[in-house]
């Protein structure tokens, strides 16, 4: 159970008066104890020696006038009155008749008497037998005129003297109830306007751990409670200030890792991940929050355990390279560094990098070089080959044969010269180098005007090109000459590849703000596993045939960077030994 401060003063304050109250208490009923009892003591002691003169005066016979004077000196001071022979024989005694007085006890040995009698006057406390009830009794000694000495004796029952202390006490204790009614209603009042502050401030404070930071306590006063809310307020103010210093550190850190291309992942030394950014769970196609989860719950490559308990083992940075099966092949180089302060692990910090890309560049690079070391290769040998043998002697022994040298020589170094041209062009396409000249394109002017370019190698093939299709075309945003190189491509790949007397022919859809063209043939196809590969650089389905045809291996290629600057797409449909259909689409004009 919780006490307010409130309750906590008030008790104290309470406490306090409490202890102050009963020690006064204590102290008042003790000293007015002890001053009521030796006043009444005097008091009856005077009263005494009063007595001891009337009876001095009264009394000619002790045993003739004792009882009547003890009657007379009892009614005037209300006390009861003994008076004793020098033997110890009561000889008169207020309390009780004449005619019993042979009755009582001797007195001689009472305390009072004997005190009385060594030094002139006595007095004691004790318990009356003849009338049953405490005493205060006071003795001196008498002697009458007529020279007959005794004892003169006061007693005061202790009644009287017990009921004025239970007034005393009552009166104290009246006192006491009164003061400590007051006290609590002052104490109430003390406490609540001294715990006011504080309960200002508790609250206050409340909202500053919150996160209200601009919220301060009010200074009203200058001694501690003040200097206490003065001091919060400057915390608060420096909370405020460092919390707007981590939130934006945070929100620098949050963007940074937002934007970071490398997946990141920070883990403690179990492995649980505390932190991941987007491209991590991106890379590892996570679409929900791993935070608070362990490593190998997200993932089951091993080489990725491996290298956590590696670098968790050894307390050293590694680098490694993985190869993850997520969907697709991916390739990555992970960074793994240690956490660790004052030479103790507390976690692990592992940069992703997906390479990827990199490694498809690389083989692409490598095909690439070898391809066209291949290509190249083919007519550079042929024409040294016949250049060599026109040389030897050939020119002038055998013009006929010379001549058939030279015409290979011409079609191998043509071939050579169409092979360096489309790499160049395909250079500048992805470079970014080409500017196109966009403008407005008639499609089926520009397709009939290819159609007629190859016009005399299709009737060679036997092989008519159906440009009826793009009559009423939309008009194409392209640049022309372009564009006229596009179908150039597609045209000629047809007419290569479809069989003697068959067709080609061109189509068109709208595709909303596209326009789609396609050339269709009807030759051998393309098989599946060709398809995602067809417009790679050198990539041939049938190189042998290709080569016989004096192709490159570079036109579809070339195709496909020019419809993507264009801002389109392309593709191609194929069934197997049924015709194939390429297509791509541009905007319209």
């Amino acid at each position: 159970m919780r006490f307010r401060i409130q309750w906590k003063l008030m008790a104290s304050y309470l406490v306090l008066v409490l202890f102050i109250g009963g020690v006064f208490f204590a102290y008042l009923s003790y000293t007015l104890d002890t001053h009521l009892a030796e006043e009444i003591r005097e008091n009856l002691a005077s009263e005494t020696r009063l007595a001891r003169l009337i009876a001095q005066r009264n009394i000619g016979d002790m045993r003739r006038d004792a009882p009547r004077t003890a009657s007379t000196i009892s009614d005037e001071i209300r006390a009861r009155v003994t008076i004793i022979l020098a033997d110890g024989v009561v000889v008169g005694d207020s309390e009780v008749p004449p005619d019993q007085l042979g009755t009582l006890e001797n007195h001689l040995q009472r305390p009072e008497v004997q005190a009385a009698l060594r030094s002139g006057s006595g007095s004691s406390v004790r318990y009356s037998a003849t009338i049953r009830t405490p005493m205060l009794y006071t003795a001196v000694p008498l002697k009458t005129a007529a020279g007959e000495g005794g004892i003169l004796r006061l007693a005061l029952p202790l009644t009287s003297l017990e009921k004025a202390k239970a007034s005393i006490r009552t009166l104290l204790a009246a006192s006491l109830l009164i003061g400590l009614a007051i006290a609590l209603v002052l104490s109430y009042i003390l406490s609540r306007v001294t715990s006011r502050s504080l309960r200002t401030m508790t609250t206050l404070a409340t909202q500053i751990g919150s996160g209200e930071f601009t919220r301060r306590i009010p200074v009203t006063t200058r001694d501690e409670v003040g200097e206490l809310a003065r001091v919060m307020n400057e915390m608060s103010a420096r909370i405020e200030h460092h919390m707007e210093q981590i939130s934006a550190e945070k929100a620098r850190l949050d963007t940074i890792l937002r934007g970071m291309g490398e997946g990141l992942m920070v883990s403690d030394a179990r492995g649980e991940i505390t932190l991941v950014n987007p491209a991590f769970l991106e890379l590892f196609a996570l679409s929900e929050n791993v935070e608070g989860r362990h490593i190998i719950e997200i993932t089951r490559h091993p080489a990725l355990h491996d290298a956590f308990r590696s670098v968790v083992a050894s307390g050293s940075e590694r680098l490694e390279e993985l190869t993850l099966g997520l969907g697709e092949e991916r390739h990555v180089l992970t960074h793994w560094v240690p956490l660790t302060e004052e030479g103790k692990l507390h976690g692990v910090v592992a940069v992703f990098h997906d390479i990827t890309d990199i490694k498809k560049l690389e083989k692409i690079r490598r095909d690439f070089v070898a391809n066209v070391s291949h290509e190249l290769r083919t007519p550079v040998t042929v024409i040294k080959g016949y250049a060599e043998a026109l040389i030897g002697g050939t020119l002038e022994s055998d013009p006929a044969r010379a001549r058939r040298f030279i015409e290979i020589i011409y079609s191998h170094s043509d071939r050579l010269a169409a092979l360096i041209g489309d790499l160049l062009t395909l250079s500048r396409l992805e470079s970014g180098m080409l500017r196109l000249e966009l403008t407005g394109v008639n499609l089926e002017r520009v397709a009939r005007h290819v159609a007629g370019l190859l016009e005399q190698k299709a009737a060679v093939e036997k092989i008519t090109i159906d440009c009826a299709p793009l009559v009423g075309a939309p008009t194409v945003l392209a640049d022309p000459g372009r564009l006229e190189q596009v179908l150039i491509n597609l045209l000629d790949n047809a007419i290569k590849y479809s069989p003697s007397g068959s067709a080609v022919s061109l189509m068109v859809s709208d595709e909303g703000a596209m326009v789609k063209v396609g050339v269709k043939d009807t030759g051998i196809g393309i098989p599946p596993a060709d398809l995602a590969r067809i417009f790679e650089r050198f990539y041939r389905v049938d190189a042998a045939r290709s080569r016989e045809e004096g192709g490159t291996g570079l036109g579809l290629s070339i195709v496909k960077h020019i419809v993507q600057l264009h801002g389109g797409s392309v593709g191609v449909k194929s069934v197997h030994g049924k015709g194939s259909t390429f297509w791509f689409t541009l905007k319209k004009a």
